[in-house]
């Protein structure tokens, strides 16, 4: 499976404290993969880097054979999205919100329409369009953002914590959403859910406290990970 991505060495600070430290892995094209981690280990942080939505302070991200810096690539920007934790969604319609990125992009009517509607019922919100975003259920609400960041059809996918706070009706759709994008788009995910990641990953990276201690298989990682604290984590055991 060919690399889209290249994380060398990436470390982050926020003055003295470290969020990151000397993480380095590869992303396959196609793939699913699940970057688990209790809260604060800096899977969010991570993501953004991947994003260019905030630099690294050391390390480099490498995109067909280019190093990414931070708000300057406009081509690798418009072929990546990232959906947040917190949905954030305009005080619009539905049809609105997932149409905002075909619109700036200079879409025709008639290709936004299409898009967006397609966008919809890929996340069973089909004839929602006219509804206000704001009056919908949370999980209503993040299932909108999902298709907003799916409409553009990018090449890479970034999902922080896309179950979070939901009922299990809502997380089975996003999960076959996620799945049903394997090998059309690739899809990296943070989530401390184990549960989510067992289900719909290829691969597992596990991060703590900044430093990716292991990654493999879902299986490998699930069943037999190479690190301690992988399997103490997975155990839900403290360190």
């Amino acid at each position: 499976m060919a690399t889209i991505l290249k994380l060398k060495k990436i470390g982050k600070k926020y003055d003295e404290k470290t969020v990151l430290r000397n993480t380095s892995f590869d992303v396959k094209k196609g793939e699913i993969l699940c970057i688990i981690g209790p809260n604060g280990a800096g899977k969010t942080t991570l993501l953004r880097i991947m994003a260019l939505l905030e630099n690294s302070s050391n390390g480099e991200i490498v995109h067909e054979n280019k190093v990414l810096k931070v708000y300057d690539d406009v081509n690798y920007r418009k072929r990546v999205t990232m959906a947040f934790q917190q949905t954030a969604l305009f005080r619009k319609t539905v049809f609105d919100n997932v149409a905002y990125g075909l619109k700036i992009r200079g879409y025709s009517k008639d290709e936004v329409k299409k898009r967006t509607e397609r966008a919809l019922e890929s996340v069973n919100l089909g004839g929602f369009g006219k509804r206000k975003a704001k009056k919908l259920s949370g999980g209503e609400q993040q299932r909108v953002a999902l298709a907003r960041a799916l409409v553009t059809e990018p090449e890479l996918l970034l999902l922080d914590e896309p179950t979070a706070n939901l009922d299990p009706a809502n997380i089975s759709v996003v999960e076959d959403l996620i799945r049903n994008l394997k090998g059309k788009t690739t899809v990296v995910v943070a989530t401390h859910n184990l549960f989510h990641a067992h289900r719909i990953a290829d691969r597992v990276a596990c991060i703590l406290d900044g430093e990716l201690i292991d990654i493999g298989t879902t299986k490998e990682i699930f069943s037999h990970p190479k690190d301690k604290r992988t399997k103490k984590f997975i155990r839900g055991e403290f360190f």
